[in-house]
């Protein structure tokens, strides 16, 4: 049995006042999701440019298999580094998952021919995969519990700031008049290695995470580390300090795979459904429509294929306001209400759209405007479900578990919808596709009811509240 320790490290944490080190750390690490949009929307937009034989040849089905091999990446990445995180911390995974991002896609501008690009593309989707667990573990324990709701769904949907920049720079990238066709989309893969880089120094000087250290007996370095944080906080903003709740924790050095399994199928088993439920929905809806979406404007409204981009733009400014504006009313009115109505809204939406669609009342602009309408709601949702997934489990597990049920979400919705509509659009038929997105409607309005009966109310509740250690003995006042 480990040593018994008391610590109020979760206490001072949440009652921290939001400051620019807060700043800071959202920056240094939630700007892993604007690389995420920024690298499928470059590696979207350049499939085209790929097939030239200037560049690597690729042919129809070779373009499609590095987008599943970039996925499968994911799902590995995000199993393995998220098991390891629990294991060996945020702050070390976090810092390779990037460093493995990071080589992937600078190897990738060196693809000579299909083997070594959907290799490369593996490599990088398992960094990607590993931040998604890493990177939300480690804001979700440094986060003040009051604002936690907003501050991830908020760093969740920067995705799409990423896809909106990626979108904005194919033209230059992938412009033949500023730079070669040989050379401009190996241009698009060093972008991202450089940003990686970048980060990567800023990243060096986010601490561990207190809770962390403080369950795997370094408390010492718990203490000092929120001492510091403390201290450049108070120079800004100078507090009176208060008595504060103390926990009683017994150390460990890792989480056995049985307690593992107890945890997630038998002692949260209505949680976990949520989970699974919450992710599945979601990834569904999402790369039903975005990775089809310039399918459906050039075959049903007859856009040309390199205009397509310039739809993405207002799109994805819907999918980051939405957000920004709802965000703090998942703190404000509460997590379940805010997470049904949001799952909800975004299903019921589509299926207007849908009925909109197969009478042909839209043309491509106000296609893209029920869209931005869809994707202010689903952004949300979607962000909601990455959230949810982090913060109603236990500390030990809390990157396995976020990462189980992102590649369950991946495998099982998001890797299956976009060769589903592709299908339906190839058919021509819009009442196939008006067929698609029932579907993908019914499955955001069935997460929604999920979550009313399933949901568990963890705003302005701190972590431990949510989610008791594993480790935790005894709490006290």
């Amino acid at each position: 049995m480990g040593e018994v320790v008391e610590t109020d490290i979760p206490a001072r944490l949440d009652a921290l006042p939001w400051s620019r080190w807060h700043w800071f750390v959202v920056v240094a690490l939630g700007v892993t999701w604007i690389l995420d949009g920024l690298e499928v929307t470059l590696a979207g937009s350049i499939s085209g440019v790929l097939q030239k034989p200037e560049a690597l040849s690729l042919t129809d089905s070779q373009v499609g298999m590095s987008a599943t091999f970039y996925l499968a990446g994911n799902v590995f990445g995000a199993l393995l580094f998220g098991f390891l995180t629990d294991r060996f911390g945020r702050k070390k995974l976090f810092s390779i998952t990037l460093l493995v991002y990071l080589i992937g896609t600078a190897l990738t501008a060196s693809s000579w021919n299909f083997i070594s690009y959907a290799s490369f593309r593996f490599l990088t989707g398992s960094g990607i995969g590993g931040e998604y667990a890493a990177i939300n573990s480690a804001i979700d324990e440094l986060i003040p519990a009051r604002i936690r709701g907003r501050v991830d769904i908020t760093i969740n949907a920067t995705y799409w700031i990423g896809a909106g920049v990626g979108a904005a720079g194919t033209y230059v990238l992938l412009n033949p008049v500023f730079i070669p066709v040989a050379a401009g989309w190996r241009a698009v893969f060093l972008l991202g290695a450089l940003l990686g880089t970048i980060i990567l120094i800023f990243r060096h000087w986010v601490p561990e995470s207190p809770r962390w250290l403080t369950i795997h007996g370094r408390k010492q370095d718990a203490d000092a580390i929120i001492k510091g944080i403390e201290e450049k906080i108070d120079a800004d903003k100078p507090r009176a300090s208060s008595p504060l709740k103390k926990m009683a924790i017994r150390v460990r050095t890792h989480t056995p795979l049985n307690e593992i399994w107890d945890t997630v199928f038998h002692r949260h088993r209505a949680r976990s459904c949520l989970g699974f439920v919450l992710m599945i929905a979601q990834a569904f809806f999402f790369n039903a429509i975005f990775f089809t979406y310039s399918l459906v404007l050039v075959r049903f409204y007859k856009i040309a294929p390199e205009a397509t981009a310039l739809y993405l733009i207002p799109f994805a400014f819907g999918n980051v306001l939405g957000p920004l504006v709802l965000g703090p009313l998942f703190d404000k009115v509460g997590r379940k209400p805010m997470i049904v109505l949001t799952y909800a809204g975004a299903g019921v939406l589509l299926a207007i759209t849908g009925a909109l669609f197969q009478a042909s009342f839209l043309n491509a602009q106000t296609q893209t405007l029920a869209w931005i309408a869809i994707f202010f709601v689903a952004s949300c949702a979607a962000s909601s479900a990455y959230l949810t997934t982090s913060e109603i489990f236990p500390l030990e597990i809390r990157g396995l578990a976020l990462a189980l049920f992102y590649a369950t979400g991946t495998l099982c919705g998001g890797m299956i919808a976009p060769t589903l509509f592709g299908m339906l659009i190839q058919t021509g038929s819009r009442g196939a596709l008006f067929l698609g997105y029932l579907i993908a409607a019914l499955l955001m309005i069935g997460a929604a009811i999920a979550e009313l009966f399933l949901g568990v109310n963890a705003e302005r509740r701190s972590l431990e509240e949510v989610a008791a250690p594993l480790s935790n003995v005894r709490s006290e006042t």
